[in-house]
């Protein structure tokens, strides 16, 4: 792997938080480290510097039969945006998979892994803002011309956003398991139909950041990630036999709460967002291709897609739903994931 830049962002200002945390951006890219030495293909990571003074964490990947070509092949790369709370060492199932026929770009978002975590503003619209504008300012320092971008959950509502924005960059959107675009219902969390104990639970959770917890705990940190989400580590288990993935998501989300702050800013009740995607979709050009893709076990309601096609009845706008999947199907159903995304790929070009 090549790697240019040390740094672990901007995080002056946040200084109060316990020192007793076990984790530091050293340990987040020692444990990324580990993960991403799996990939068998040509990987340049570094930081892609910003007109902002803020740093994306980025990842190429190109797949070792181009090593002799003499030129880099022509074809639409595929940009790769993660989750809320995740990163690019989440992706590392498919990386090698999906770089076969095209250049494949993964970076971590502003706030989130280890790209720099500025402090975000607290108004929904301006916090999105925020983060579709630093997008931009990574596609054009890279000089993208174009590309299939591709968003999981609060990765998926904000390259929606960034595609409503700039929609010449984008040839084919690909949505999985997005977040947001929904409208939290009359009885909010209730129609979950969860157990009392955990409504109260969400209802405390939204007043304060989603992953407080997780720092608050200190050197108890680690473990709660292990016990609160065991199939992270069952997702990845072919690929390591010990608790590394565990280790990555817990110093993802142990550092400064900034992609937090605006995660919670956008949202209500942190699993529906203030501003609805379907409330915006319209504005999707009628030209630009859409592909949805839930997992069939996943808490996010698949019929979402059926919506976004009646709102652009004169698009192309597809949904698959992968049957047993949960919310992080690209780990759990990697296979059926890839064959979906590389048949959009195909397509493009």
């Amino acid at each position: 792997m090549q790697e240019e830049g040390e740094g672990d962002g901007r995080v002056s200002g946040w200084g109060w938080w316990p020192s007793w945390r076990p984790t530091s951006a050293s340990l987040l890219k020692h444990t990324e480290t580990k993960i991403l030495d799996r990939v068998q293909n040509d990987l340049w990571a570094r930081f892609v510097s910003l007109p902002t003074q803020d740093r994306i964490w980025t990842l190429t990947i190109t797949h070792k039969s181009l090593r002799e070509a003499p030129k880099p092949t022509s074809r639409t790369p595929l940009v790769m945006v993660h989750g809320f709370g995740g990163g690019v060492g989440l992706w590392i199932r498919n990386l090698d998979p999906l770089c076969r026929s095209r250049p494949v770009f993964a970076f971590d978002l502003l706030g989130f892994g280890r790209s720099s975590r500025p402090r975000f503003p607290l108004d929904p619209v301006q916090a999105e803002q925020r983060s579709v504008i630093s997008i931009e300012h990574w596609r054009q320092a890279l000089g993208l011309e174009n590309m299939i971008l591709l968003g999981h959950s609060l990765g998926g509502y904000l390259a929606t956003s960034y595609a409503i924005q700039y929609p010449e960059r984008v040839r084919h959107l690909i949505l999985v398991d997005p977040w947001g675009f929904s409208h939290m219902p009359a009885e909010g969390i209730s129609k979950l139909g969860c157990p009392r104990w955990v409504e109260g639970l969400i209802a405390v959770a939204s007043f304060f950041n989603p992953l407080a917890v997780i720092r608050v705990a200190g050197p108890w940190g680690p473990k709660l990630i292990s016990r609160v989400r065991p199939d992270f580590k069952k997702n990845f288990e072919e690929l390591f036999d010990d608790d590394t993935i565990m280790e990555y998501i817990y110093h993802c989300n142990a550092q400064t709460p900034s992609g937090e702050v605006a995660f919670r800013a956008m949202s209500n009740s942190l699993l529906w967002a203030k501003r609805p995607m379907l409330d915006r979709i319209h504005l999707l050009p009628p030209e630009l291709p859409v592909t949805l893709v839930y997992g069939g076990q996943s808490w996010m309601d698949s019929k979402t897609g059926e919506k976004v096609a009646q709102l652009r009845p004169n698009s192309y706008t597809r949904t698959v739903v992968l049957e047993g999947a949960p919310h992080h199907l690209y780990a759990d159903k990697s296979e059926a994931f890839h064959a979906v995304v590389q048949s959009v790929c195909d397509a493009v070009d």
